[in-house]
């Protein structure tokens, strides 16, 4: 099964008073940290990470009383009623069952685990602690993204027989000395850091479909050759140093309503591709076109379908102002503060791991793998 038994839990009374957050990571933890503070009644208390000079920093600037060097010494303070994991991969597992065996409320990066394991026993562990666990998939809360799926629930393209999604980079190896070439502390490459943004979109405009099996190859030609790296200054070709992940993967999805979805995440590629960003919807009665290039915040979506027997191309005006990041945490607040903790326990973040740990085992062993919920 994709998900621990439901528990059934007593009704809950809306949660009322300050949340207090401690936030764990001081790369994106200074995101959290001010999308955190900017929800009323809400307050960031505690921060942890190794950097001295940079906790200091953030500690100082927004005013958090609780600096730690420990992850655990946060997760400990009895006042620290959420945690907010911004770590490396291999890491967000151990804080989150931490965390949730001591009362406090997840919110966490993407992804939400290294493999389906260890995923599924995050979100085993936050229905037997009831506590909401979720992950921030900001993307879907991008303007274009929500004018889409409004216009798929509201007008519709027929069946969705097949998709295209993607994430290209010319060259966008987040660091080739860093955490995020090594496969013990990232789990994975470009499949693994873009991934998530891109499948959780996919599916979200898909209504949720399952995907039931997966084909998948992987390529890390380009890191292990010193190309494609995001900082100019490291890239040496010929002499990469640490690069044990893949920064091409490429999918084909069969779900489980008999439609498909081709599926292409790369870190560096030597093509046209700079940071692009698309997704394509294929219907019977028309299609969807989401395309973004470099973050573009206007001119992004188009919606193809004939009228009156002839083909017609629809561009709506949407502006995507952007900060989908303090969206998606006024929403997790909203989530925890509501009392109604059932549907909020990771399930879809665990799918979408099911999905990218799929390709992963598909890559490796050059097969088709059916994923276990199929």
């Amino acid at each position: 099964m994709s998900t621990a038994p439901a528990i059934n839990q007593p009704a809950r009374a809306r949660v009322e008073g300050p949340l207090r957050v401690g936030v764990i990571g001081l790369g994106m933890g200074s995101v959290h940290v001010d999308a955190f503070s900017r929800v009323p009644g809400v307050e960031v208390i505690a921060l942890a990470g190794k950097e001295v000079e940079r906790r200091t920093q953030l500690g100082e600037q927004w005013g958090i009383p609780h600096l730690l060097d420990e992850w655990a010494d946060l997760v400990a303070l009895p006042d620290v009623d959420i945690v907010s994991i911004a770590t490396p991969n291999s890491l967000h597992h151990p804080i989150a069952l931490a965390a949730l065996a001591a009362g406090k409320h997840v919110f966490c990066e993407k992804p939400l685990a290294l493999d389906t394991e260890q995923a599924r026993e995050m979100v085993t562990a936050a229905i037997e602690h009831d506590r909401v666990l979720e992950v921030a998939f900001n993307h879907r809360r991008r303007a274009d993204v929500q004018y889409a799926k409004t216009y798929l629930d509201e007008v519709g393209i027929g069946r969705i027989y097949h998709s295209r999604a993607s994430w290209k980079r010319r060259a966008g190896i987040p660091g080739l000395h860093s955490w995020f070439t090594s496969k013990r502390m990232s789990g994975g490459g470009a499949l693994i850091d873009l991934g998530p943004h891109v499948l959780d979109s996919l599916l979200f405009l898909l209504g949720e479909r399952r995907v039931v099996a997966v084909s998948a190859v992987a390529h890390g030609e380009l890191g292990r050759a010193g190309y494609g790296a995001m900082d100019r200054r490291e890239q040496m070709a010929g002499d990469s140093g640490l690069f044990e992940v893949e920064d091409l993967a490429s999918a084909l999805f069969r779900f489980d309503d008999g439609s498909s979805a081709t599926f292409e995440i790369t870190w560096a590629s030597h093509t046209i591709d700079d940071e692009d960003i698309s997704i394509e919807l294929l219907g019977v009665d028309g299609g969807v076109r989401l395309f973004v290039p470099r973050y573009a915040s206007d001119d992004t979506l188009r919606f193809y379908r004939d009228v009156a027997g002839r083909p017609v191309e629809i561009a709506p005006d949407v502006h995507v102002p952007g900060g989908e990041h303090p969206l998606v945490i006024a929403e997790f607040i909203e989530h925890v503060r509501s009392g109604n903790w059932e549907h909020h326990r990771g399930e879809f973040a665990l799918h979408r791991t099911e999905v990218l740990d799929a390709c992963y085992r598909s890559a490796a062993e050059g097969r088709e793998v059916r994923l276990e919920t199929a």
